[in-house]
């Protein structure tokens, strides 16, 4: 069994006259192989969320989230997952490289950065099942249109008998997304900001780290 967490950091807007948006797009999949190794991360992120988070928020539904952490919290994060035997592959799109008349399709764009990463994962770990989870943004009609168009794009690269799935969830119900997110986070930050701190923490899981438009 494989299992795929894809998370992004940054946004899709292109408006750097009247609007600050981000300089850079990140899309980020956390790979992890086997249920076992799975339930490790998911168990990982729920102690650090019941020892750092939720002692200081009044919700119950404390999430870990890259950019509302302190490097301290992402450090005590890794310690915990870092057994779990994850990959990380992400493609980082430097958006002011890219043509006006295609900034105007956001669900293009997300979907080929999407299609760029999930085209890098080590898909020969995929023995029994491949199941994709998705931080659910969409609507019901993108939802099917990227689900459509990833499934035509990278079955090429699993094998036949092998099922795969595609999921749209809240990051909340997934511990896996959480995950995913920091280590998103972490690597937008070291294109958008110059920073390297986090990064420097888990780049040693990063197998793919690619800059799209340089």
């Amino acid at each position: 069994m494989l299992y795929l967490y894809l998370d992004e950091s940054g946004d899709l807007g292109f408006d750097f006259v009247n609007k600050k948006p981000s300089a850079f797009f990140t899309i980020c999949v956390l790979a992890i192989k086997g249920r076992e190794n799975d339930r490790a991360l998911t168990n990982s992120v729920r102690a650090v969320i019941g020892r750092k988070l939720r002692r200081r928020s009044k919700k119950n539904c404390a999430e870990l989230k890259g950019g509302d952490t302190t490097l301290a919290i992402k450090k005590f994060f890794y310690q915990k997952v870092c057994r779990t035997g994850f990959k990380l592959y992400a493609v980082t799109l430097n958006k002011k490289k890219v043509y006006e008349a295609l900034s105007q399709d956001k669900e293009r764009i997300y979907n080929f950065i999407a299609r760029l990463t999930l085209e890098r994962v080590e898909f020969k770990d995929a023995a029994v099942r491949v199941i994709i989870t998705v931080d659910k943004s969409k609507s019901r009609h993108e939802i099917l249109g990227f689900n459509e168009y990833i499934i035509s794009q990278i079955k090429s690269f699993i094998d036949p008998v092998v099922p795969l799935e595609i999921y749209h969830a809240l990051s909340q119900e997934r511990p896996g997304l959480q995950a995913a997110d920091m280590f998103a986070w972490g690597i937008s930050r070291k294109y958008e900001n110059g920073d390297h701190a986090w990064y420097d923490v888990f780049k040693t899981h990063v197998k793919v780290d690619r800059l799209y438009l340089p």
